[in-house]
C-alpha cells in the first residue's frame, strides 16, 4: 500500500501557507501565497485549493496518496458542520468552508480555529509530543488557547472550549475593555497588544523608563529594556506573566494538564517571561495540581498551524 499522506492549510488575513505531512507528522514540504481576502471568501477558497494542488504537484506524492486535507481559521465556528461563524481577520460570516473545498478537491476536509489547531501540532510532533494532556497558549495579538486531553482536540459543547484570552481575570478596578465585548480579558495585558497598551500608558503618565525614547514601541521593546533593567519594564511583563500564571492555576485545578505550552511572538522573549509565570504559578496553584507540570516554550514556530491541521484528519 502506497503511503497516505495530509495536506494542512494554515489561513491568515494576509497568508495561505499550506504543508504536506506523513502520518508520523513529519513536515515534508511547505508553500504559501496571498490570502485575497479583499475578493471574497470564493476567490480565498479557491486560492486554496490552487495552493494545495501545486504543493501536491511539486511533491513526491501523488493526488490519490492525500488522504485528507485540514484547515486552521482564526475565528468562531461549527465544527462538526465545517461552517466558519464569524472570522473578523478575513470579513467572512457563515461560511461553508469544508463542503466548498471538498467539492472543489474531492477530498475530505475538516476544520478548526487557528489555536486549537496549532495546539495539535505541538501535542503530535512538538514540545507536546508524547504527553496525552496539555494546554497550549498562544501569544501574539491577541492570547489563544487550545485544550488537547488524550491526544486530541477538546472543542467544548459549541467549540468554544479553548479561548483562554477570554478568561476574564483581571480585578474590576484593573480592568478594561476586551474586543471581545466583556471586560477583565487575560487578552488585555497578556498579548502583545496588551503589553504595548502598558508600556505607552507608562511614557504618557511620565513614568522614568527608556521606553520613552522608542519612537513606536513594540512588544519586543518593553522585553528587551526589562532584561536592562529598566524597572517600567519589568512591572508591565511581571503582570503581564502574573495573569499568565493566574489563569494557568485556574486552568489546572479544572483540567490538570500536565503540561503548558506558550507559544506566539511574545513567547520568543525566553526566560525573562517563563521565569516570571513558572514563579506566579507556583504561588497561585494549589500544590498537588501543580506536581510534575512544567511550563515550556512551543517548538515548531510558524510550523505548528500546517502540521496541526494536516493532523485534523487522523487526530482531530
Amino acid at each position: 500500500m502506497e503511503q497516505q499522506v495530509y495536506v494542512g492549510v494554515d489561513l491568515g488575513g494576509t497568508s495561505i501557507k499550506v504543508g504536506l505531512c506523513n502520518e508520523q507528522g513529519k513536515l515534508l514540504l511547505t508553500d504559501e501565497g496571498p490570502t485575497g481576502t479583499e475578493h471574497g471568501a470564493d476567490v480565498v477558497l479557491e486560492n486554496i485549493a490552487q495552493y494545495v494542488r501545486k504543493l501536491v504537484a511539486e511533491s513526491d506524492y501523488t493526488w490519490d496518496q492525500v488522504a485528507g486535507i485540514g484547515a486552521g481559521i482564526a475565528g468562531f465556528m461549527d465544527i462538526s458542520e465545517g461552517f466558519v461563524k464569524l472570522s473578523p481577520n478575513l470579513g467572512w460570516r457563515n461560511v461553508p468552508v469544508k463542503k466548498i473545498l471538498e467539492e472543489k478537491l474531492g477530498k475530505s476536509v475538516k476544520i478548526d480555529n487557528d489555536a486549537n489547531v496549532a495546539a495539535l501540532g505541538e501535542a503530535w510532533v512538538g514540545a507536546g509530543a508524547g504527553i496525552p494532556n496539555i494546554v497550549c497558549y498562544t501569544l501574539g495579538t491577541g492570547v489563544g488557547g487550545g485544550i488537547i486531553i488524550r491526544g486530541r482536540i477538546y472543542q467544548g459543547f459549541s467549540g468554544m472550549a479553548g479561548e483562554l484570552g477570554h478568561m476574564a481575570i483581571v480585578p474590576d478596578l484593573e480592568a478594561i475593555d476586551c474586543g471581545c465585548g466583556k471586560k477583565g480579558c487575560l487578552e488585555t495585558v497578556s498579548s502583545a497588544t496588551g503589553i504595548i497598551r502598558m508600556a505607552k500608558e507608562a511614557v504618557e503618565r511620565g513614568e522614568s523608563t527608556s521606553l520613552a525614547l522608542v519612537e513606536n514601541i513594540m512588544a519586543k521593546d518593553v522585553f528587551d529594556a526589562a532584561k536592562t533593567g529598566d524597572e517600567t519594564a519589568l512591572r508591565i511583563i511581571n503582570r503581564a506573566a502574573l495573569y499568565l500564571g493566574k489563569s494557568m492555576a485556574t486552568v489546572s485545578v479544572i483540567l490538570n494538564p500536565q503540561r503548558f505550552i506558550v507559544g506566539g511572538g511574545v513567547s520568543k522573549a525566553g526566560d525573562i517571561l517563563f521565569d516570571a509565570i513558572r514563579k506566579h504559578y507556583r504561588e497561585h496553584t494549589q500544590v498537588t495540581a501543580q506536581e510534575g507540570v512544567d511550563i515550556v516554550p512551543a517548538v515548531l514556530g510558524n510550523d505548528a498551524g500546517v502540521v496541526g491541521a494536516a493532523g485534523l484528519n487522523l487526530r482531530g
